[in-house]
């Protein structure tokens, strides 16, 4: 469980990304600070943002450019990447169209996943099977985000190497059977701004997207440098929120990291709330295990957790596919 913080940590990580491929990683003072950082992040708060990750900032805002373009356009344009069960789940939904605890969210966003070829995971993947929707306008797009996808993976793996020795482990701890053919998710989600008017709706009812955890290992979220939005849910059920820093990208832990590690890491409650005029973009990319892993505590982290495991075994892509199916209203 998260402790009472009243923030959330920055912590570059520009001195573990320059040796964490390194074989005697763990023997460097740069990146035992870091990996200390990790470990008190991800213990207390289950939250923390990265800098010194590596990714231009010319990207982080092209990515969100391109994706507010497409959603200022009409919305029979925008339909023409509509997101079906047909198209495995991958494209564009309408405001309202996802849903939390059977709530609607206000926002509207494309889904992406790693492509799924036919039969690729047998009947688990059938639900996701398919290649992602781009826009055709501009050309580029597709291009962008695809370099963007790739690198944030390679970025994730890394971090995943640094909060595996935060854990005890070896760095590479989440590769082979775990992670080591990341699947991963990306969402690239527009808020409409709060216009304060109309009825009884208010800004603290109004949810961009209701309470809720991450599914997989690791978050990295590209959000606007000027509106602040997406809150964290402390011990004490106060709501902190995750002040844009620019540069930097939002980290959290999903519920797979918290059953890996024997509930050492938190995946913590958060949610989303604009209650800013502007409409705000915000692009989530999932960092996950491999789409067929099977997920139970580790026995490293059982040591540390007296020996018994809290958590059941849970093969990832089920959870996937589980919260899929009824997360939107089609």
């Amino acid at each position: 469980m998260p402790s009472d913080f009243k923030s959330i940590p920055l912590i570059d990580i520009s001195p573990f990304l320059a040796k964490c491929d390194d074989p005697d990683v763990a023997e460097d003072g740069g990146v035992r600070e870091v990996v200390r950082q990790l470990d008190e992040a991800c213990r207390e708060i289950g939250f923390f943002y990265v800098k010194g990750h590596g990714i231009p900032d010319s990207l982080l805002k092209e990515v969100r450019d391109l994706t507010r373009n497409f959603f200022h356009l009409p919305y029979d344009e925008k339909q023409k990447i509509k997101m079906t069960a047909v198209t495995g789940f991958r494209g564009y939904q309408r405001v309202g169209e996802n849903i939390t605890k059977g709530i609607p969210d206000m926002h509207e966003a494309i889904d992406c996943y790693r492509e799924v070829k036919p039969g690729m995971y047998g009947d688990l993947g059938k639900t996701l099977e398919g290649s992602n929707q781009w826009p055709v306008n501009p050309s580029n797009f597709g291009l962008v985000m695809e370099e963007y996808i790739s690198l944030l993976t390679d970025l994730a793996r890394k971090i995943m190497r640094g909060i595996a020795l935060a854990l005890g482990g070896s760095p590479d701890e989440f590769e082979g059977d775990i992670a080591g053919e990341p699947f991963w998710v990306m969402r690239l989600i527009g808020y409409p701004g709060f216009s304060g008017s109309g009825g009884p709706r208010t800004a603290e009812n109004d949810i961009g997207c209701g309470a809720h955890t991450d599914y997989g290992l690791l978050t990295l979220v590209n959000q606007e440098d000027d509106i602040s939005a997406l809150q964290v849910r402390n011990r004490s059920g106060e709501w902190i929120r995750a002040v844009p820093i620019p540069g930097t990208f939002v980290c959290n832990i999903g519920d797979m990291l918290k059953i890996w590690s024997n509930g050492l890491y938190e995946s913590t409650l958060h949610q989303v709330i604009n209650a800013s005029p502007k409409y705000r973009v915000s692009v989530a990319y999932f960092y996950e295990p491999n789409f067929d892993a099977a997920i139970k505590p580790s026995e490293f982290c059982k040591e540390k957790t007296g020996g018994k495991e809290k958590f059941e075994q849970a093969v990832y892509g089920k959870h996937l596919v589980s919260k899929v199916l009824t997360n939107f209203v089609m």
